[in-house]
């Protein structure tokens, strides 16, 4: 029962009909009830997937997570054997964390599928069928192999068919293969040798559209066994690659999470080694434990990529998947389209070349001059017009203005639609007496071989060899300076003659123009000086695409590689992979199949590929890509949902400036996991001091998490929204293998900004102590006043060094006074966010409590703010002695 379409399109109609098991008065009721049982509803079938719940649950189960919960289960633990001593609400504290960042992760991770849902909206909901010999609307998805679909101008195709009878139907192919020009098709079976059901005249495809005729079809494929479900298979087996940020987040939370893991196993064996009481032991294992895993990393993430996505959103991108804004950054290959993308979408005639010579557009045209060439422009054409206005296709709608007002003789009588194997379209009309009119245009390659005349006025000539030169030439110039060729032709037709495309008079060339848009070398040079390389894909002839291409500057050599769809075809992946080695490769006549073939090579070379796309039939070629970029005005439904980032403007330059921003995105996250990571090491050498010194410990598990996922927040998420710096377009793309925690970056937190926190936090703490007359040996009770006082001391120097850092993290090598204060505002709402966090918790009954401090004198403040300065002046220093090196 099953067939594929080609076996069905290479048999006659009465055979298709018999193959299936079915006749033109369609099937019973019965036996399309029993084939829905074994075909299955005729719908686009959904990927199985995790179940939201799932996906949920697994936030909180990961090994960052785990950490943190055997933490909290020590400080249950404590608490039921030790009771009073704060481990309960320490406890609850941890779980508070493990819920934030597994809500923060699921929001950044989890999005529902719309790909699919997308797709069946090209799907639709009622069809026409015969069954039981008579005409009846049934639900689309109640389709079954061997109906009898009836079809009419509107209508939208619900599933693969074989066309049985049919007239003058024509079918829009855009949804599947990206071609806006309708094309024919008929119930004449194709020869032996054909294979592309795409380009078989008698088959009609699900998701296409009938432009005009009727006809009636037997269905062959249903579902998922359509041309249509193999695409959607495609954009869901493709699945999502987890971005770079993506791995290397989870990599430095795996580090992280096991060095807090190794130092409290390590210091809870020293505790016991050296006599600590168990319960007093375990606590400072959960300290230590706390104190190296950086809470609000995963949060602050998530918020600044959030905060990206809306600045980019002011530059006219969409982001869809929050990930794609910092991988959008580490792009290496932009692989772009070009019209609408580089060009303005505005077709306009630029030149034409008739009776021997060249002609501007904005030349007088006197109403006796090329007659002939004048009528395929104004008449060869596929419009529809509201109001008299013509609307379709850019280029026709140019041709149409350009020809001016012109009378008809003739009346419309039917049409040779456009093919994309043809490449050329003719209409033809009569007159009363039966005689007629055929005009033609399309491809110069294409029409040139069917002329034998050519006309100089109304003259006609011969088209002999002299003359084929000159027009060849003719078009090869035009070509080459980036202009749309097409060739212009026409015959006279005898009472009842067919209308062919035979032995045609070649009335002229027309040349029209897509101008560049107005910033578009600026874009592409920003690319150049970025390291960034950019190839066009274009449907193009190869001479138009590489004028454009250096127009735009994306070709600068004397000798590209140019590449036709039907080379890259022949090629093998490591042929291909070869090819892409050339400096300048520029790919011409390029189909979305093939485009798919470039992403996979490049992607084989390592490179981190970006591309452009518009049509159903890109969706796995953006599902693919590192970045899929779908066009806002342009695109289908499909292509916006299978990918990464829309273009609100179908604008190369708003690609660039995403890539910026996601470079930028890049440089914050290193910022502030630089001053994340500073504050691990004053939370941690309390605990070290606690252990070796015999002190009272000068920093609580509560309070470190007050700077944790309290004073550190705001102003963390504040260098994630600091605006690409100067130069960050000026750099290579950072390297595939480029780790976010490299050694420089830890070094800087933890062997020198991080020691500075420290000293500074200790030194006040044992200045407040010995304020109160504290001997060394002396233990404090956990509630005693001076101890209180000690530790809130502690933890504010902590704070008020990281308000000094967050300047000096600014940039890891330019001063912080190279950065205007109020250029940032999230900066210095971080700022007041501290100032206040800090004075609920030294200052109100309620913090005092919670947090285990008690109000500060100013003494201790003035104190403890050389410290911090120092900590800025140092780091200054350091910046300068590496600019200078």
């Amino acid at each position: 029962m099953e067939h594929t379409g080609m076996q069905i399109a290479r048999l006659a109609p009465a055979e298709a009909l018999a193959a299936l098991d079915s006749s033109t008065a369609g099937l019973s009721s019965s036996e399309a009830l029993r084939r829905l049982g074994e075909f299955g509803a005729n719908r686009v079938a959904a990927a199985a997937r995790q179940p939201a719940w799932l996906s949920l649950l697994g936030e909180f189960i990961h090994f960052f997570a785990l950490i943190l919960w055997l933490a909290a289960g020590l400080a249950f633990t404590a608490a039921w054997m030790q009771p009073g001593e704060g481990m309960f609400e320490l406890g609850l504290a941890i779980v508070g964390v493990i819920l934030i960042n597994g809500g923060f992760s699921f929001w950044q991770s989890y999005r529902a599928e719309q790909a699919l849902a997308a797709l069946e909206k090209l799907l639709p909901q009622q069809v026409k069928v015969r069954r039981d010999g008579r005409e009846q609307d049934i639900a689309a998805d109640q389709l079954v192999p061997g109906d009898i679909l009836l079809l009419a101008e509107g209508a939208k195709v619900p599933a693969d068919c074989r066309l049985i009878e049919s007239w003058s139907l024509r079918v829009n192919l855009a949804t599947l293969t990206g071609e806006t020009y309708p094309k024919v098709r008929s119930e004449a079976a194709e020869p032996a040798g054909a294979v592309d059901p795409l380009a078989a005249h008698c088959l009609l495809l699900a998701g296409t559209l009938v432009v005009s005729g009727e006809g009636s079809a037997v269905v062959y494929a249903t579902g998922m066994r359509t041309e249509f479900g193999h695409i959607a298979h495609l954009t869901q087996s493709t699945g999502d690659t987890e971005s770079p940020l993506q791995a290397e987040i989870r990599r430095v939370s795996r580090l992280l999470a096991l060095l807090a893991l190794g130092l409290g196993v390590v210091f809870f064996a020293l505790g016991q080694a050296i006599g600590l009481n168990f319960w007093v032991n375990l606590m400072f294992a959960i300290g230590i434990i706390v104190a190296n895993v950086p809470e609000g990393l995963l949060p602050t993430v998530t918020l600044s990529l959030a905060l990206a996505t809306q600045r980019m959103a002011k530059r006219n991108a969409l982001v869809r998947h929050l990930p794609a804004v910092e991988t959008m950054g580490c792009a290496t290959v932009i692989l772009t389209d070009k019209t609408g993308t580089l060009t303005q979408n505005r077709m306009a005639v630029r030149e034409w070349f008739a009776g021997g010579r060249h002609h501007l557009a904005a030349e007088h045209w006197p109403a006796a001059r090329e007659p002939h060439l004048r009528a395929v422009a104004r008449f060869c054409h596929s419009l529809k017009f509201t109001d008299g206005q013509p609307s379709g296709d850019p280029m026709e709608v140019a041709l149409w203005q350009f020809a001016g007002e012109l009378p008809m003789d003739w009346t419309f009588a039917g049409e040779i639609a456009f093919d994309a194997e043809r490449r050329r379209m003719s209409v033809y009309s009569r007159a009363a007496d039966g005689s007629g009119v055929l005009l033609c245009k399309g491809a110069p390659e294409n029409v040139l071989p069917l002329c034998t005349t050519w006309l100089a006025g109304n003259t006609s000539r011969p088209f002999d060899a002299e003359a084929r030169e000159a027009y060849r030439v003719a078009h090869e110039d035009l070509a080459s300076r980036g202009l749309r060729v097409l060739a212009c032709a026409w015959k006279p037709l005898a009472v009842d003659a067919a209308a062919d495309e035979e032995n045609l008079a070649l009335c002229g060339l027309i040349a029209l123009e897509d101008p560049l848009r107005p910033d578009v070398r600026e874009a592409v040079g920003r690319c150049h000086t970025a390291g960034l390389r950019v190839i066009m894909v274009t449907g193009d002839h190869p001479t138009t695409g590489l004028a454009l291409g250096r127009e735009a500057d994306l070709i600068r050599g004397a000798t590209p590689r140019v590449l036709t769809g039907d080379e890259v075809r022949r090629m093998s992946a490591a042929e291909l992979q070869i090819a892409l080695d050339a400096p300048e490769v520029l790919f011409a006549r390029v189909s979305a199949e093939q485009k798919m073939l470039i992403v996979q090579a490049l992607q084989a070379k390592g490179e981190i590929v970006a591309v452009t796309g518009d049509g159903v039939n890109d969706a796995p070629a953006l599902r693919l890509a590192d970045i899929g970029i779908a066009m806002g005005l342009s695109g289908t439904d499909v292509a916006r949902e299978a990918a990464d980032i829309v273009l609100l403007d179908d604008h190369f330059g708003t690609i660039v400036n995403a890539i910026e921003e996601g470079r930028a995105v890049y440089e914050n996250i290193r910022k502030f996991i630089t001053y994340i990571l500073t504050s691990n090491i004053p939370e941690l050498v309390p605990y070290l001091a606690f252990v070796l010194f015999r002190i009272p410990l000068p920093l609580t598990v509560i309070q470190i998490l007050a700077v944790d996922l309290g004073t550190d927040m705001l102003p963390a998420i504040a260098l994630g929204a600091e605006k690409p710096s100067p130069d960050i377009m000026q750099r290579p793309p950072r390297p595939r293998g480029e780790r976010l925690l490299s050694g420089g970056l830890l070094a800087r937190a933890y062997l020198f900004l991080g020691p500075l926190e420290a000293l500074g936090a200790l030194a006040t703490f044992f200045f407040v102590l010995h304020g109160f007359g504290w001997q060394y040996g002396e233990t404090l009770a956990i509630g005693d006043p001076r101890y209180l006082q000690a530790t809130a001391a502690c933890l504010m120097a902590i704070v008020l060094a990281q308000m000094v850092n967050v300047f000096v993290c600014r940039h890891p090598r330019l001063p912080a006074w190279h950065f205007p204060l109020f250029e940032n505002r999230w900066l210095l709402a971080g700022l007041a966010s501290e100032v206040m966090l800090m004075a609920v918790i030294l200052y109100t009954p309620w913090g005092n409590s919670l947090f285990g401090t008690a109000p500060l004198p100013l003494a201790v403040f003035l104190y403890a703010l050389p410290f911090a300065l120092f900590l800025g002046l140092a780091e200054e220093a350091r910046k300068w002695g590496v600019q200078r090196r």
